[in-house]
């Protein structure tokens, strides 16, 4: 399904549902002084460029694959106060005429200090997300695709990668697309023999494997997300218990096998002595 036909179905969706990209809550006063809260539907550009408190939702692998991305980007910095990773925090850019957008993970370094960011202003910091991933939705694949290749370009972000999922005759395939800076704009980043792309910026590798996203250390070894280190952890301690259940079942037959050979040998002794 191309884009094209995925826009009109958006467009044809959004005219049965006004709330299909989701809302925005806005308090409205009247001339006579009565206030109330009104929920506005949100609509494509809103999506491209939000505003802070606005609400929408996600598919679950969509909100899995974000944290797990995020906790891995963040576990890297965690000992730096002045690199950040952000998720879901609007990134307000210093080039005129670009309105903000709010990407899944940005990655910053060189900030003065950490803060609790709703809106990160990159003049005002005085630097700029040196990587950029963006986790594509139904809803709102094309912007992934299209719209933020051309603006994370004019905005000067150094790498921009794409987690995009696709169905295709109720096929679900998934894929990386990445693009780094270059003198002439962004060049398409190409994958390793495993289909891996690296991520200069933060020195990861990020693939996909049974349509999950994994990222990986410089030599390959996989970083597991919390899920993955409990079942690590549970597996280790079976193979613990079984071990040590094996250790424990050995001594015992080592024991039994002693106190045999003793009573073997006082019988020995006892037909000696009677001989």
């Amino acid at each position: 399904m191309n884009l094209e036909i995925v826009e009109a179905i958006a467009v044809a969706e959004t005219a049965q549902d006004p709330f299909y990209y989701g809302w925005r809550y806005v308090r409205r006063r009247y001339p006579n002084g009565r206030e109330e809260i009104a929920r506005l539907p949100l609509t494509r550009e809103d999506i491209l460029h939000p505003q802070e408190e606005d609400c929408g939702t996600h598919t679950d692998d969509h909100q899995r694959f974000c944290v797990y991305l995020y906790n891995v980007l963040r576990g890297l910095f965690l000992s730096n106060p002045h690199d950040v990773v952000l998720h879901d925090v609007l990134v307000s850019w210093d080039v005129p005429g670009l309105r903000g957008h709010g990407p899944d993970i940005a990655v910053i370094f060189g900030v003065r200090e950490r803060r609790n960011w709703s809106t990160f202003q990159v003049a005002e910091e005085g630097t700029r997300p040196a990587l950029i991933i963006e986790v594509t939705s139904p809803k709102t694949r094309e912007i992934d695709l299209v719209d933020k290749v051309d603006h994370y370009e004019q905005a000067d972000v150094p790498y921009y990668l794409i987690v995009d999922s696709h169905e295709h005759k109720g096929v679900l395939t998934r894929r990386l697309l990445g693009y780094q800076m270059t003198l002439q704009g962004y060049a398409v980043l190409p994958p390793n023999e495993r289909g891996w792309l690296w991520m200069a910026p933060v020195g990861l590798w990020i693939g996909i494997h049974e349509n999950d996203v994994e990222c990986y250390d410089q030599d390959g070894n996989k970083i597991e997300d919390y899920e993955g280190m409990m079942v690590g952890r549970a597996d280790a301690e079976v193979r613990a218990e079984t071990a040590e259940a094996r250790a424990e079942t050995a001594e015992v037959r080592a024991q039994a096998a002693e106190a045999r050979l003793a009573e073997l040998e006082a019988e020995l002794r006892r037909l000696r002595g009677n001989g």
